[in-house]
């Protein structure tokens, strides 16, 4: 029973370690890019560390060795053109997005006729009417914080409230978010589907930042002719590389698509709205952004529907029948058979 307990919550730990690490990366990354780090720069260092360390995991552990330019390409846009609280926002929108998409892959399914149905639409609804509000509410500020000082970049930075350019930079950074949240989902129904194709975790994720480094290595070597660019200049540059790259991109990718496997993408999405809470509290001591009403009234309704969606999750594993023992025997001599046939395909 006490093994059971912690196989139905470690999911569930483990999600919500990844979007503290999430939420710490976001606020590095944004400072980072004050101080005039490049959006391609830091992508192409990011997924090669992710490389680097994936790599020799992969090796020693499985003898082996998508959407991860693409979704962090238009992210890091929306980030650099907005604030960290604002961009974690839009994140707050790929629950919605996934479970709308998986539903006609059939890996998601729902019944009206059900209270976990019900729940389902409840707390989507919910949870995007909060995000909408996040985006697009500001209200009376809840906190007064003193004027940070000044830094590399700031006055670029600064000037994001000012301006016809400076609107017309938000609004690109916003439809840049949009599609990104989008692809993000994408990516959870591409990794759960991939996942059942090549179960070799490590290999798989270590494969998918090579692809992406190289990726990312031709988009920034076109795009940024200046390479005194690619130069690491100071520690918080070299600290936020290296910390999307091992902990976002090497941890937190792996942990996620271990989530995926065990319970789903839809469960594995439902946990990042939490990102956007964590971050604004971090970016209200490091940043010194304001806290509006929109965005604590936001923030609140974007729980409700996490914890909607998460009871319908529960609900359905729980109502659904334990496998019976010819399946379990049926799996246990179908997995050497998908190993052989993948050691044949190598």
């Amino acid at each position: 029973m006490g093994r059971y307990a912690w196989g139905d919550w470690k999911p569930t730990a483990t999600m919500l370690s990844v979007v503290v690490v999430f939420a710490v990366l976001n606020t590095l990354t944004k400072m980072a890019f004050n101080q005039g780090m490049h959006t391609s720069v830091l992508i192409t260092l990011r997924q090669l560390t992710a490389f680097l360390f994936l790599a020799p995991i992969a090796y020693y552990r499985e003898s082996a060795v998508l959407g991860a330019s693409l979704t962090q390409w238009l992210f890091f846009v929306g980030l650099r053109y907005t604030t960290a609280t604002f961009a974690c926002a839009f994140i707050n929108m790929t629950p919605m997005f996934t479970f709308l998409v998986a539903l006609p892959f059939g890996m998601e399914k729902l019944d009206l006729k059900t209270g976990a149905g019900i729940a389902k639409v409840i707390g989507t609804t919910v949870g995007f009417t909060g995000a909408i509000l996040l985006a697009l509410y500001q209200g009376p500020s809840l906190t007064k914080p003193s004027p940070p000082p000044a830094a590399p970049g700031a006055a670029m930075a600064a000037a994001a409230g000012h301006g016809g350019g400076a609107h017309h930079q938000w609004a690109i950074g916003s439809v840049a978010l949009l599609a990104g949240a989008a692809c993000w989902s994408f990516w959870f129904i591409l990794q759960s589907r991939l996942g059942k194709k090549y179960p070799a975790l490590y290999s798989g994720n270590a494969l998918m930042f090579l692809l992406s480094f190289l990726q990312m290595a031709a988009v920034g070597l076109a795009t940024e002719r200046d390479l005194s660019v690619w130069i690491l200049r100071t520690k918080l540059q070299i600290i936020t590389v290296l910390f999307v790259g091992v902990m976002g991109s090497g941890v937190g990718f792996l942990a996620m698509s271990w989530c995926i496997e065990q319970r789903g993408p839809v469960f594995t999405t439902a946990f990042t709205p939490l990102i956007q809470l964590i971050a604004g509290a971090i970016n209200v001591v490091a940043l010194h952004e304001q806290l509006h009403v929109g965005s604590a009234l936001g923030s609140a309704l974007v729980i409700a529907g996490l914890y909607f969606v998460l009871w319908a999750k529960t609900k359905e594993a729980s109502d659904a029948p334990p496998p019976s023992s010819s399946n379990i025997n049926a799996l246990d001599q179908e997995k050497p058979k998908q190993a052989t046939q993948q050691r044949e395909d190598v």
